[in-house]
């Protein structure tokens, strides 16, 4: 990696559906970093989605991990960070949101801004994250274009600044005008780009014609004013419309995307605001990923590096620890293959391997300071089930799947005080089926689940839980950490419990998002 290359990291956020994958798939191909773009849809013609790398992601057709991806274009290179869709695994997309510096928030025009959507923008906003609108599926029959916007200002708070706006859409869809240099991209069944100028063209009738230059007109008088101080500071949002599956718009935005997207920022790490043009190397660990290979039983530590440069062999120090470690074997990653990094710099991401040193979270220091980043965000499952092994003699593959999968942050182990039973949380249900699925495919050993009534965790942050305080209806467990932790049926049980132990102070994970 050239150390004289700027750098742009960003990640999708979306709800379920919207074309998040399609439209990494598309802009890695325009950048050359694949030769064809296979869809999620694609299983009829064979084709999957690069960034699903993970064989259930294949045969589902879902995002259930985030994956890395570069691409070099325009003399910038481009870090994607590709993150579940599904809500089931918000978790780990919200951690992948701390190691961005831009997010590109795809809209379905049919559909509009959907609950999942919701949740990310607010961890964006939280972190100060500026943000860029794709609103994709213009070639279905959708929302109109002014009630789109109106609805990003009214649900999202957020001003709107349309880029280019669609002419028609569905079958009338005739193309999108550009505004910042007057020109039409035509919208043609063979999804070959033309760009021609808007005056003196002629693929527009001249109703279609008055119709673009009354909504033009009308941006103009009653459209927010753009600054790249807006958008940097997450106030106001640039709009694309376009159409990932025919790749429509995309090559526009991507234009424009080198431009708008923030360079990376400092980063404050222990109350010390670090540039990241500075001479001391830090970075931090945002997830860990068992078997990436197959076939080598790996563990991956992905590592944000936020400043210095990366040089492959340096030592750095685990501030968690004090303990000092030589990064010998760095990768870069695109989805499952990877690459030996000899240099990185900050805004990239580099894989580490890790034999069991590292957790979410971890910071990496070059020199003796211990400089620790904010911590990632634990969030509160609201399922729970025991889990055995079928099969007893499968004892050591079972422990090593159990925790080498735990400690990628995905799902959460508990354990009964006594009889240190296995109790796994997740978000939502399939969660546990890819968890099945992997402890299966990757360490053979078929699980059994006995599902749970309880659906909240609590951490006990003051005090000391007794037997008597806990039934069925309220059950104390210990997490990874050894934390004490209760697990409740409903609220009205936690309700019960905090009118009867007020001195028992309770917590979510939650509060360190908020």
């Amino acid at each position: 990696m050239s150390t004289e290359t700027p750098r742009r990291t960003f990640a999708i956020i979306s709800h379920p559906d919207a074309g998040k994958t399609t439209l990494t798939e598309k802009l890695l191909f325009l950048g050359g970093s694949i030769r064809s773009a296979g869809t999620v849809k694609g299983k009829k013609t064979g084709k999957f989605a690069t960034s699903d790398w993970m064989e259930i992601e294949k045969q589902r057709g879902i995002s259930v991990t985030s994956s890395v991806m570069q691409l070099l274009y325009n003399g910038v290179q481009i870090n994607i960070l590709d993150t579940p869709g599904h809500q089931d695994f918000s978790e780990d997309t919200y951690r992948t949101l701390t190691a961005v510096d831009t997010a590109v928030m795809v809209i379905d025009s049919v559909k509009g801004i959907e609950a999942q959507t919701i949740k990310l923008f607010k961890v964006c906003r939280m972190r100060g994250i500026p943000i860029l609108t794709f609103i994709n599926k213009l070639d279905r029959e959708g929302k109109e274009p002014l009630d789109l916007l109106a609805e990003i200002e009214e649900v999202l708070e957020m001003e709107t600044y349309p880029m280019n706006w669609p002419i028609g859409m569905g079958k009338t869809l005739k193309g999108i005008y550009s505004i910042p240099d007057n020109t039409i991209e035509v919208f043609n069944e063979t999804h070959e780009r033309e760009i021609i100028p808007f005056d003196g063209q002629k693929v527009l009738a001249d109703y279609e014609k008055e119709k673009l230059e009354e909504d033009i007109m009308l941006l103009e008088e009653a459209g927010n004013e753009f600054t790249m101080e807006k958008v940097r500071n997450g106030s106001l949002t640039p709009v694309f419309f376009g159409s990932a599956l025919s790749s429509f718009g995309v090559q526009s935005f991507l234009d424009h995307f080198v431009t708008l997207a923030a360079e990376p920022q400092p980063r404050k790490a222990s109350g010390v605001l670090l540039p990241p043009d500075s001479e001391v190397f830090t970075g931090f660990v945002f997830k860990i990923q068992a078997n990436m290979n197959p076939h080598h039983r790996d563990r991956i530590a992905f590592l944000r590096i936020c400043s210095g440069k990366f040089e492959r062999g340096m030592e750095v120090m685990l501030s968690r620890t004090g303990k000092k470690m030589k990064l010998n074997q760095s990768h870069s990653f695109f989805a499952s293959d990877r690459e030996t990094v000899e240099t990185a710099m900050a805004g990239d991401i580099i894989g580490l391997y890790d034999s069991g040193n590292f957790q979410v979270g971890d910071t990496l220091v070059i020199g003796n300071e211990r400089l620790i980043y904010e911590e990632m965000p634990q969030f509160p499952p609201e399922k729970f089930a025991k889990v055995t092994a079928k099969n007893a003699l499968k004892h050591k593959q079972y422990h090593k799947g159990m925790e080498q999968l735990v400690q990628e942050g995905t799902i959460q182990l508990y354990k009964t005080p006594f009889f240190e039973d296995f109790i796994i949380g997740a978000v939502g249900e399939l969660q546990f089926q890819v968890f099945e699925y992997r402890m299966k495919n990757e360490y053979n050993v078929e699980i059994e689940f006995h599902h749970m009534t309880h659906e909240l965790a609590r951490w006990v942050t003051k005090g000391e839980v007794t037997d008597k305080m806990t039934d069925s209806r309220k059950m104390l467990v210990n997490d990874q950490q050894g934390r004490p932790v209760l697990l409740f049926e409903n609220d009205f049980a936690l309700r019960m419990f905090q009118e009867k132990y007020s001195d028992i102070e309770l917590s979510t994970g939650w509060e360190l998002l908020e």
